[in-house]
């Protein structure tokens, strides 16, 4: 299976350092046209599949791809962004919240734990794989949990994990290979 895993488009909290989490922040206006050229690009990959986070800041970007795609899209609930409790909406630049973040796997002051996001997501890449075998799918996510799906693919340092980072419209393609289990990164 080939799976895609691109981040939504921009938010005005996105353009201004702040932690949406699991606030439903609307696309901006730059980030309509980050996910219509998303869609541009994805447009030559003949996707199977398109599960996309519950917020409307994925979703809008999922249906900006799937209807250049011709595809429809399924919400996920296991897509949605970690969820920062008392961070939300604060600045990620933060000196609190840098420590709090790197405080593996601790929860994030009434938010989750970086083990809980995992036993979700890596739940869904294992049962997306077994669904769709030699197809392509399309994740439409956030960027803690496209950090979590390239940790999925990799072994990361604790330095590597906290440096890894999506960017508002772009997109990540990995491969689960066959029966031996493997998979590779691009």
């Amino acid at each position: 299976m080939k799976l895609y895993v691109a981040r939504h488009g921009q938010t005005d909290w996105n353009a201004e350092d702040r932690i949406c989490g699991i606030s439903d922040i609307p696309l901006n206006r730059h980030g309509v046209e980050q996910a219509q050229a998303l869609a541009d690009k994805l447009a030559e990959f003949r996707l199977a599949a398109i599960l996309s986070s519950p917020l409307g800041r994925a979703r809008e970007t999922a249906a900006i791809i799937a209807r250049a795609a011709g595809l429809d899209y399924t919400a996920d609930a296991r897509l949605i962004e970690r969820n920062y409790g008392a961070f939300e909406g604060t600045s990620r630049h933060a000196e609190a919240f840098r420590q709090a973040k790197r405080q593996f796997p601790g929860r994030l002051d009434g938010g989750e734990s970086l083990l809980q996001v995992g036993y979700r997501v890596y739940g869904l890449i294992e049962e997306t794989r077994a669904r769709y075998g030699g197809q392509s799918v399309l994740f439409v996510t956030h960027g803690g949990i496209c950090k979590v799906i390239h940790s999925y693919f990799n072994d990361l340092s604790n330095e590597a994990f906290h440096a890894f980072h999506a960017k508002n419209g772009a997109f990540q393609a990995y491969e689960c290979g066959g029966d031996d289990g493997s998979f590779t990164w691009k």
